[in-house]
């Protein structure tokens, strides 16, 4: 057997540090907080001045708190941590507000259908290999951009039925990295108990800049629509403008459009860039692996367009996808509420704590997986795997939150990875290290950078 490669993950210190040590490492990036017995207690207890936080690692607490529903709602401090960007949206909502928004949005996610969605998925993959094919290949370059880019561009085409060009592709990266650096640093004050308004306010600047992006296209469909009568496209933004309120019959207004569209974008791209940028730095670090999905994809699609049948075949590929998501969920921790005092295994849970499930502990828990932090796709094919599979693999939640792209994510990540390994050998440059941190999303420090070879064929 081949030794397995563990890709970077921040090394736990044995003990829990101090409060001070805590907030300095945690400065930068949750991940860093979390110490050797983080990854194995079945549930821990974290008093910070600003917030009591519990987080639930045993298999049977984190089903209990996923399919709660309105019993475990999303925390406000989640809440108010997005809403400079997403606002009141289906993302944020609780309760009975959800569950309107929800059945409004519903429709909309017809667009994005496996195989209507396949030819957008394929024309943004053909874009950005095109964008490879210019670059320069015997210098690195850093995907983490250019990732972005393509799932930002797919969601581009399916929301609003145009491409993104990379002017725009690169205001949104670099507006969602300064808003994730100070969203997560206000969070981190507010845990504290230190006041965060100057970051609070300073974060409304980046999201401004994402939401100008789309502004202009969603304010001249709306009015085309409620004030002539227009239709131009049957899409998600399309859906979302018709869409209509089951008990009022009221459509959304324009500024909940945007909301409902900022969500459903942010979701749609940023996860997933994410995922393919982890993806592709494993590959491009595991040659054996590598070798062996190119083959796969060779043999069942040749030099054909891509199709969804063609991915649905695509077994190894499939599991590269799912242990990059065990590995590197692009959301490691899913913070909810305590809505009224309850016990919770030996704890004594009080109203307004944090009740964080974690995928990036449990999804490397050493009691739910061999070689936790190792990377090996076969995993997913062994069948002594099968229930940890079903139990201590969420990356896109569970229950009745469970996030309603995770068909879409899977599709996309695939089409794009199977295009890339189809026509380059990926390689990590010497000396070369990425360090993941985790705010909003978990994303590479100092970006991604890989040499493309263009393969040869005999």
């Amino acid at each position: 057997m081949t030794d397995l490669f563990t890709p970077p993950y921040p090394q736990p210190p044995r003990t829990k540090r101090g409060l001070v040590k805590r907030f300095l490492r945690g400065w930068h990036s949750w991940i860093h907080v979390l110490f050797d017995k983080s990854y194995t207690m079945k549930m821990g207890e974290i008093r910070m001045p600003g917030q009591t936080m519990y987080i639930a690692n045993e298999l049977t607490l984190v089903d209990q708190i996923l399919r709660g529903g309105t019993a475990f709602p999303k925390h406000r401090e989640l809440v108010r941590n997005l809403d400079p960007l997403i606002g009141n949206s289906v993302f944020s909502a609780n309760g009975a507000d959800w569950e309107s928004q929800r059945a409004m949005v519903n429709p909309a996610f017809a667009h994005t259908a496996l195989n209507r969605s396949m030819p957008l998925m394929v024309g943004a993959a053909d874009d950005f290999l095109a964008r490879l094919d210019a670059a320069d290949p015997a210098r690195p370059i850093d995907i983490d951009p250019m990732m972005t880019h393509v799932a930002a561009d797919i969601i581009f085409r399916t929301l609003f039925s145009q491409t993104l060009d990379e002017a725009r592709s690169n205001i949104i990266h670099t507006a969602f990295g300064k808003f994730q650096r100070l969203a997560h640093s206000a969070s981190m004050l507010r845990l504290y108990g230190i006041p965060a308004g100057w970051f609070e306010k300073r974060s409304h600047g980046p999201a401004r800049a994402i939401h100008d992006v789309f502004r202009p296209i969603v304010e001249a469909r709306y009015e085309g629509f409620h004030v002539r009568g227009e239709a131009p496209h049957r899409d998600i933004l399309q859906s979302l403008i018709e869409a209509k309120h089951p008990q009022t019959g009221e459509p959304f207004t324009c500024a909940q459009v945007m909301e409902q569209v900022s969500t459903i974008f942010l979701a749609g791209h940023e996860t997933s860039a994410s995922t393919m940028t982890w993806a592709l730095y494993m590959l491009a670090e595991c040659k054996h692996i590598q070798d062996r999905v190119r083959d796969e994809v060779s043999e069942i699609a040749g030099d054909d367009v891509l199709s969804a049948a063609m991915l649905k075949d695509m077994g190894q590929l499939r599991n590269i996808f799912r242990e990059t998501l065990r590995l590197y969920p692009p959301v490691a921790f899913f913070p909810r509420e305590v809505t009224c005092p309850m016990p919770m295994r030996d704890k004594q849970l009080e109203e307004g704590a944090m009740l964080v499930v974690a995928p990036w502990l449990t999804q490397r828990n050493k009691d739910n997986w061999a070689c936790p932090h190792a990377f090996d796709p076969d995993r997913f094919d062994d069948p002594a795997n099968a229930e940890m599979t079903k139990q201590a693999w969420f990356p896109f939640g569970r229950g009745p939150r469970v996030c309603v792209g995770a068909g879409f994510a899977q599709q996309e990540v695939m089409t794009v990875i199977a295009s890339v390994v189809r026509r380059y050998r990926l390689s990590v440059p010497a000396g070369f290290k990425p360090e993941p941190i985790s705010r909003l999303t978990i994303r590479p420090r100092t970006g991604m950078r890989l040499l493309f070879e263009r393969v040869t064929h005999p």
